[in-house]
C-alpha cells in the first residue's frame, strides 16, 4: 500500500521551502524541520558562522556526526530501529482493529 505524496510549505530560519512528503511521514518531516531550524539558529546565534549556506553546512556536519556516532560498531542504526518499531506498531494496531471486529 503506497501513500500519497503531498507538498508541504515549511520555514527554516525564516526562509520558505516547499517539499514533497508522503502523507504518513508528515509529522516526522515537520519534526525534522523543527530540529534543523533550531540547530541552525543555535549556530547562527554563536556569531562564529555567517551566511545561511555556511550555517546549513555546519548544521549538516554536526547532525551527521551525531547520527554516525549513534551507530554502535557500524551495526546498529537508530533510524532503522525506529522504522522497524513503527512498522511493528502499525501491524499491532491493524491486528487489534481486526480483533475488535470479532466482538
Amino acid at each position: 500500500m503506497s501513500s500519497t505524496v503531498k507538498a508541504l510549505d515549511v520555514s527554516i530560519m525564516g526562509r520558505e521551502f516547499r517539499v514533497a512528503c508522503p502523507e504518513d511521514d508528515e509529522a516526522a518531516l515537520l519534526e525534522s524541520v523543527d530540529f534543523l531550524d533550531k540547530r541552525m539558529r543555535e549556530i547562527r546565534d554563536t556569531g562564529k558562522v555567517i551566511g545561511v549556506e555556511r550555517i546549513a553546512i555546519m548544521a549538516a556536519l554536526n547532525i551527521t556526526h551525531e547520527f554516525l556516532s549513534t551507530r554502535l560498531g557500524g551495526s546498529f542504526d537508530v533510524g532503522e530501529f525506529r522504522r522497524k518499531i513503527k512498522s511493528l506498531e502499525s501491524q499491532l494496531d491493524q491486528a487489534l482493529a481486526e480483533q475488535e471486529d470479532l466482538f
